[in-house]
């Protein structure tokens, strides 16, 4: 059952359904009004900075010992987001995993159409190794759009033959921009945040005119997904993007790839983001970083 706080929130966010769909610009601006209030966490270094020509934030929560990084991608549809929206749940990932976490503003759609994202993501990566910073020192994560680019990062590394990271953390992965899963229906009336409608804008934005939105690296789903790292998949009951992660997660089984998959009661999408004020969201939080730790322990210098 829902903590009594899980209910408060939910509540308060139902009534952002009603509101009428907005120019992408007054959307952007919209998130970030959304964020500006989150409370971040004591213990966290925060330093801006620029890696393959692109901003970033680099969120130092590890201790002397640590040698983890974490490149994490943000979510937004391809469309929103970056490093001041998910300041504060990466700020807290830093802490769960003690390591340094990363996020790269790769270039949004529709101004920087698929598969500029990928690339980014895969120039961030390399600029990383470039860096001196070892494949099995090195996570990957994201959370909804960026919780597929991850995935579709993966890919791309793996099918250029490139190292592979130690891992991935994936939050509500959008895997599939065809939005073909049930969920999309039968948790319609139950997620707070996702509504079909704006998914379907966002896909577009990002796809343009002439992208498969059953391409690979666009909808992970649909991939071969065998020769991927272990992967911690994490989505919520009520999410309409539930089936996207858990038909995710069942492929790459498939694929003999190493997966755990949590399924939280009555979740909806994005619930990370309401740390500290939902005890799920710090849980979850806690659950990735333990992930991280327990698959790259800090006495390994390679």
């Amino acid at each position: 059952m829902a903590s009594a706080e899980a209910s408060l929130i939910r509540a308060q966010l139902f009534p952002s359904r009603a509101v009428r769909e907005s120019s992408i610009d007054d959307w952007r601006k919209q998130e970030l009004r959304t964020r500006a209030n989150d409370s971040l966490p004591t213990g966290v270094s925060i330093r801006p900075g620029r890696i393959a020509g692109l901003p970033c934030e680099w969120l130092d929560g590890s201790s002397d010992l640590s040698n983890r990084v974490i490149l994490y991608l943000h979510g937004g549809g391809y469309v929103l987001g970056g490093c001041a929206t998910h300041r504060n749940l990466a700020a807290r990932l830093a802490l769960a995993a003690d390591a340094r976490v990363i996020v790269p503003e790769y270039r949004l759609a529709p101004e920087h159409p698929f598969p500029v994202a990928v690339e980014d993501a895969a120039a961030v990566y390399e600029a990383l190794l470039g860096s001196g910073i070892f494949p099995s020192r090195l996570a990957v994560a994201g959370d909804s759009a960026g919780g597929g680019l991850a995935a579709a990062l993966l890919l791309s590394l793996r099918d250029s033959r490139r190292p592979l990271p130690a891992l991935a953390v994936l939050i509500s992965p959008w895997s599939d921009l065809s939005l073909s899963g049930d969920s999309y229906r039968t948790r319609a009336d139950l997620d707070p945040i996702d509504r079909v409608f704006p998914l379907r804008r966002m896909a577009q934005c990002y796809l343009g005119r002439n992208n498969d939105p059953k391409a690979p690296l666009a909808s992970p789903i649909f991939a071969d997904l065998s020769g991927l790292p272990p992967m911690l998949v994490q989505v919520g009951d009520h999410e309409v993007l539930l089936d996207d992660a858990t038909r995710l997660a069942q492929k790459a089984r498939g694929a003999l790839v190493d997966v755990e998959l949590q399924v939280w009661p009555e979740m909806w999408h994005g619930w990370h983001l309401a740390a500290p004020a939902l005890p799920e969201a710090n849980e979850a939080i806690s659950q990735a970083g333990a992930y991280v730790r327990a698959r790259m322990p800090c006495r390994s210098l390679r």
